[in-house]
C-alpha cells in the first residue's frame, strides 16, 4: 500500500517526549474517499527519510470530517525510536506519509447493555480515547462507563483538560505511581482502585491497554471479581513493521499483532499472555 500524503494541521505537546498530531490529507487528494476506521485500529505513519511506525488512532472514531476539508486523523505518539523522534520534529504545515487503517479494533458491540470498564496505563489511554468519545456520544449503548487510568507522575497524565471534562459524565479512578505536593488522588498502581471497586462481574465488559505487566495484574483482579475471560479485551503493543503479517516482526505465538490484533479477546490469547518472554 502506497502512503497517502498528510499534513500536520495541529501539534499538541502532552508532556516531554509525548505529543499529539492532528493530520489532514493534502488538498490535492481530498477528492478521495475519507479514511474510515474503528477505535483500536492503527495507521503506519511514515517519516520521510527515516521510516514508518505503527501508531493507534487516538482521535474521534470513524474518520470524522471537517465539512469540505476531508478526514482528520489524530495520533498520540511517544518519541522512543528513530521514527517517532523524527515525527516529534514535525510542526504545523509539515507532511508525512500515512498507510492504513490496519488491524482489529475494540469490540464495541460487547458493551451494549453492560457496564464498560476502560482500564489504561500511561500511553495506553490513547487507543482507548476514541472509545470514550463513542461512549459520551451514546453510541455504545452501555449501561455505565467507568475509567481507571494510571500514570507514573501527575505531569505525565494524558489529555488533562479532557479528563476534567469527562469526570462530569463518567466515573473515574485516576492513580499515579509517584505523587507530588499538589496531587490529591490515589498514589500507587491502578490495580489498587480496581481491586477496591464494586463490580458486577457477570454484567461487565473491560477494555485494557497499557504495559503488559499492568494488564496481567488487572486481568487477574477482573477474573477474581467474576468478569468472564470472554468479556475482557486488550490491546497489545509490539514492534509492527509491515502491518500485513508478512515480515513476522510482530508474531506472538500463533498470532500476528498487526493483522490478528492489536485488540484481542483475553479468552483467545490467555496462554500467550502468561509467557512473559514471548
Amino acid at each position: 500500500m502506497t502512503p497517502s500524503i498528510y499534513q500536520v494541521i495541529h501539534r499538541q505537546e502532552e508532556f516531554a517526549g509525548t505529543f499529539t498530531l492532528r493530520l489532514q490529507v493534502q488538498r490535492k487528494n481530498r477528492t478521495n474517499p475519507p479514511m474510515r476506521f474503528n477505535p483500536g485500529q492503527f495507521n503506519m505513519l511514515y517519516a520521510f527519510g527515516t521510516g514508518e511506525s505503527a501508531i493507534s488512532f487516538s482521535g474521534l472514531a470513524c474518520g470524522r470530517e471537517l465539512e469540505g476539508e476531508g478526514s482528520i486523523l489524530i495520533h498520540t505518539i511517544r518519541a522512543q525510536g528513530n521514527v517517532t523522534r523524527a515525527l516529534e520534529c514535525l510542526r504545523e504545515g509539515d507532511t508525512l506519509g500515512v498507510r492504513g487503517p490496519f488491524g482489529q479494533g475494540w469490540p464495541l458491540q460487547k458493551a451494549k447493555g453492560k457496564e464498560l470498564l476502560i482500564i489504561a496505563g500511561g500511553l495506553g489511554l490513547a487507543p482507548l480515547r476514541p472509545v470514550i468519545y463513542a461512549a459520551l456520544e451514546g453510541r455504545l449503548a452501555a449501561n455505565k462507563v467507568r475509567l481507571f487510568y494510571g500514570a507514573r507522575h501527575p505531569s505525565e497524565l494524558l489529555y488533562r483538560e479532557e479528563l476534567e471534562s469527562w469526570a462530569k459524565q463518567i466515573e473515574q479512578e485516576i492513580s499515579v505511581d509517584h505523587g507530588d505536593g499538589t496531587w490529591p488522588g490515589h498514589i500507587g498502581v491502578i490495580t489498587d482502585p480496581l481491586q477496591a471497586a464494586r463490580i458486577d462481574g457477570a454484567n461487565t465488559v473491560a477494555f485494557l491497554c497499557g504495559p503488559e505487566i499492568m494488564m496481567r495484574f488487572c486481568i487477574q483482579a477482573l477474573l477474581r471479581k467474576g468478569v468472564p475471560a470472554s468479556a475482557i479485551s486488550l490491546s497489545m503493543e509490539r514492534n509492527m513493521k509491515c502491518a500485513t503479517g508478512l515480515c513476522g516482526h510482530c508474531q506472538w505465538g500463533p498470532n500476528f499483532i498487526c493483522k490478528d490484533g492489536p485488540v484481542f479477546c483475553y479468552e483467545d490469547i490467555r496462554p500467550w499472555l502468561q509467557i512473559r518472554s514471548l
